[in-house]
């Protein structure tokens, strides 16, 4: 054992040089060579052969080692300097670790050491007893400034030896002569953090394995192998030793229910045991590995998802979604707090205290979450009653066509928010009536748009004090990301709106101006608040099913039907055919029929002096009560501004901020895109009411403008859906922001057609503006930013400029970027 073959290893490393070389096609593998200039030598150099990790699972390579390096001595013999583990296996991943092949071929005794998480480090010795510390496939040195692995297994290996005062030099000349490479772990999280935390006294190498520097595989045993640490200062890591597989999985299967052994999370176990071809010998040393998926699975999940939201990406979250969100949130709002933890979480620091932090506040550990997630997923299959359905949709969804059809197939209530008439109280009605449905039915469909979270909110505040076992499941018509759906979700749902006519109880669309119709379209689109999971109400919805608003009702109805078979067995013991989904879609297409026209109760006028029922078709009745009189209402406007569409103004916004964007630069933008800090829609604010006194000329001259298109062209509904004045142009010239606030600078145009000479003058008369410098608010870095912060930035930015140390930025908009906007206002809340 303690002696190599040089013709043997010369073989070695001739077959790996022709692997090497081999050009594409030639071998099932790819062999990779890295030549290494070991510090402190005299250009002594070790070569790092290293194949992919899935070509360790075919046949015919000229070893399995995985981590080998290989040198060349003074007489110019060869020689193995570093040999790490054959390349072992998760059971179940490959034909030989299933578990009927581990019964047959294998036997004990069986050591289970305990995996622990950190980089794996290899100890070997050269001539002259110069000790070469390698991380895998690396000896680490570089010549930036940051601490590689290997010279981090290096230090820590000085101070394990240090420990039991003996000399690196000692523990050299040991190894050279037993012919050995020393495997360990280091576990170090002030180096590098990973999944599992280690304090300050559990840091360190952790000495699980001593192979012999021969091209086959052996190594000694884990008794061996702590007595070798305890001489040298090292860790030992733990282990067990069974005589029996079957002793042997039904260990494991147990620490696997909650991801822990000897009162410790633990990432799981490398068994260590010797596997014959046939069952019946010869015999050789062979690892496989079992790896717990929970809690470690989950906590890598969380590690990786908020890297990606520091770094501006859309986390995956594959697995434990509610709990994952609720960390993810968590997250957030600690690291806006602390932008250096960000920092530093990038670069593998602060990672577990994060994490620790969120199950503190939670006051359950990972396998106890992961058990109550279980626990309430099990609940929900057997689930019989108190489901409430809760589309978030907007105006033509086709929301009701699904709930009709749901009916159809189960029988179950459905409550219309659009039956019941407007009155004081109305969303608790609602609430009430979806309550008293499901005294009758198992399921109730709460059919109204809750579009906006207020909406999902009022709803479970006002069902769960009457029901607190309800589970609310959503049927999300997804609108976002805005900037890429509206267009197509604005061609279809008009295009059923309108062609539905009058048939609906609120919406007159054949009768109505059809621009007005519209308008009360783009008002739902501009308030559409989707799911998110990460913040209230949304994270208390029992299940989410997204739905594809311009695919057809009956394509949404089998996705709907579907997952509520997934979730929930009782309630939809078995799929319906396709003929039943078809029937069921014609049923709810053929048979519904408005019988009640409330359109009149969202009329301005909270009481008709006309008490007669109005048509079913035909004019709307005039409002003659003078609080609604055009210049009455005039009173109530909060402010006038330019609307500007979304997908135009992120676009530019987008463009200015590129992968090469220094982060200091970009760290706003990441923020307000991670945080959800973007304002929904985008406009130039003409006046607020709170400029009224300062510039009375402005205020009276948009509001005689409202007056006289409300006189001219009235609107049916001037406060809740109040008239555009005009269109105006607005060029976006240049972005500017902080650490608080962005908005983009503006300039309002004329509208088209204007003559360009005393343009800039038509347009100011046209659409003045009452703050300085006209601009377009982008976003806040928290709540307690408010937007008419812009004006105080804006101000700044023209006495000191940008950059240095200012604080501001600025990023000029390449070209000409000018866009289409909508003059209009906003009224003010409250009553009328």
């Amino acid at each position: 054992m303690a002696t190599q073959d040089p013709h043997t290893i010369s073989q070695l490393v001739k077959s790996l040089e022709t692997a090497r070389k081999a050009k594409k096609g030639e071998t099932k593998f790819t062999c990779k060579k890295s030549t290494f200039t070991v510090a402190g030598t005299n250009n002594v150099t070790v070569d790092s052969w290293k194949f992919m990790d899935w070509d360790y699972k075919h046949a015919g390579l000229p070893t399995y080692a995985r981590g080998l390096f290989t040198t060349t001595r003074r007489d110019n013999i060869p020689e193995i300097a570093t040999r790490g583990y054959d390349k072992f296996f998760n059971v179940n991943e490959t034909r030989a670790t299933e578990w009927r092949n581990v019964e047959k071929n294998t036997r004990g005794p069986y050591e289970l050491s305990v995996k622990e998480n950190g980089c794996i480090i290899f100890i070997s010795a050269l001539e002259d007893d110069k000790l070469l510390v390698c991380s895998k496939h690396s000896t680490g040195a570089r010549d930036d400034t940051k601490l590689t692995h290997a010279q981090a297994g290096e230090r820590w290996t000085e101070r394990h030896v240090s420990s039991v005062n003996r000399s690196v030099k000692e523990l050299a000349r040991t190894l050279r002569e037993m012919n050995v490479t020393a495997v360990g772990e280091l576990c170090d999280d002030t180096f590098e953090e990973h999944v599992l935390a280690y304090d300050e006294a559990s840091s360190g190498i952790y000495l699980h394995g001593l192979n012999y520097n021969q091209p086959d595989f052996q190594t000694m045993s884990c008794d061996q192998v702590h007595k070798f640490a305890d001489d040298w200062g090292f860790k030992k890591a733990k282990f067990e030793v069974f005589d029996d597989i079957f002793r042997v999985q039904s260990f494991l299967e147990g620490c696997a229910e909650t991801g822990t052994w000897d009162g410790r999370e633990t990432e799981g176990f490398v068994i260590r045991c010797q596997l014959s071809d046939n069952g019946t010998g010869p015999y050789r040393n062979w690892f496989f590995k079992y790896k717990f998926e929970e809690p470690y699975l989950m906590y890598r999940q969380w590690r990786e998802c908020t890297k990606a939201v520091i770094g501006g990406k859309h986390p995956k979250i594959r697995k434990h979604e509610k709990v994952t969100e609720e960390y993810l949130q968590f997250a957030r709002r600690i690291l806006m707090k602390n932008p250096k933890m960000a920092t530093d979480y990038m670069n593998n620091h602060g990672i577990i205290a994060l994490r620790d932090e969120f199950l503190k506040e939670r006051g359950l550990n990972g396998s106890e979450l992961i058990a109550l997630e279980a626990k309430k997923l099990s609940e929900s299959q057997e689930t019989s009653k108190n489901v409430i359905l809760e589309p978030i949709a907007s105006l033509g969804c086709g929301k009701t066509t699904v709930a009709l059809a749901l009916v159809k197939l189960f029988g179950w209530g459905h409550v219309q928010n659009d039956n019941i008439p407007k009155q004081k109280g109305k969303p608790k009605k609602f609430a009430f009536e979806v309550s008293h449905a499901l005294a009758e039915h198992s399921v109730v469909i709460a059919d109204r748009n809750n579009h906006q979270r207020r909406e999902r909110t009022q709803l479970m505040e006002d069902i769960y004090p009457v029901l607190p076992d309800a589970q609310f499941v959503a049927l999300h018509y997804v609108h976002e990301p805005k900037a890429d759906m509206l267009p197509a979700i604005r061609e279809v749902t008009r295009k059923r709106v309108l062609e539905r006519g009058d048939n609906h109880q609120t919406i007159r669309a054949g009768t109505n101006d059809q621009h007005e119709t519209i308008g009360i379209m783009e008002g739902f689109l501009g308030r559409f608040e989707g799911i998110d999971t990460s913040r209230l109400p949304d994270m208390n919805l029992d299940h989410i099913i997204d739905l594809d608003v311009c695919a057809s009702s009956r394509e949404n109805l089998e996705t709907v039907v579907k997952a509520l078979h997934a979730a929930y067995p009782r309630l939809v013991p078995t799929m319906p055919t396709a003929a039943e989904l078809d029937e069921a879609i014609a049923a709810s297409l053929d048979e519904y029929r408005v019988t009640k026209d409330l359109s009149y109760s969202y009329a301005p006028s909270p009481k008709q002096k006309n008490k007669t029922k109005p048509q079913e078709t035909g004019p709307l009745p005039e409002p003659t009560d003078s609080r609604f009189s055009p210049e009455a209402l005039s009173k109530k406007i909060e402010y006038f501004n330019i609307s500007l569409p979304t997908a135009e103004i992120t676009t530019i916004l987008r463009s200015l901020f590129t992968p090469t964007t220094p982060p200091e630069t970009a760290r706003l933008y990441n923020q307000l895109l991670n945080f959800r800090r973007l304002q929904p829609t985008f406009h130039v604010t003409l006046i607020h009411r709170a400029s009224k006194k300062d510039n009375p000329e402005t205020w009276d001259h948009l509001a005689n403008r409202y007056i006289e298109t409300q006189t001219k062209t009235p609107v049916s509904n001037p406060i809740q859906h109040p008239p555009t004045l005009g269109s105006a142009r607005v060029r976006i010239e240049r972005l500017v922001w902080d650490n608080r606030i962005m908005a983009f600078v503006a300039r309002i145009l004329p509208a088209e057609g204007v003559e360009a000479e005393g343009a800039q003058a038509t347009s100011v008369a046209e659409w003045p503006c009452a703050n300085p410098i006209p601009h377009i608010t982008v976003g806040t870095a928290s709540q307690d930013v408010k937007p008419k912060e812009s004006n105080d930035l804006l101000k700044r930015w023209l006495e000191v400029g940008s950059g240095g140390d200012t604080g501001i930025f600025e990023a000029e908009v390449e070209g000409v970027k000018v866009v289409d906007g909508i003059v209009g206002l906003v009224m003010a809340r409250g009553k009328y």
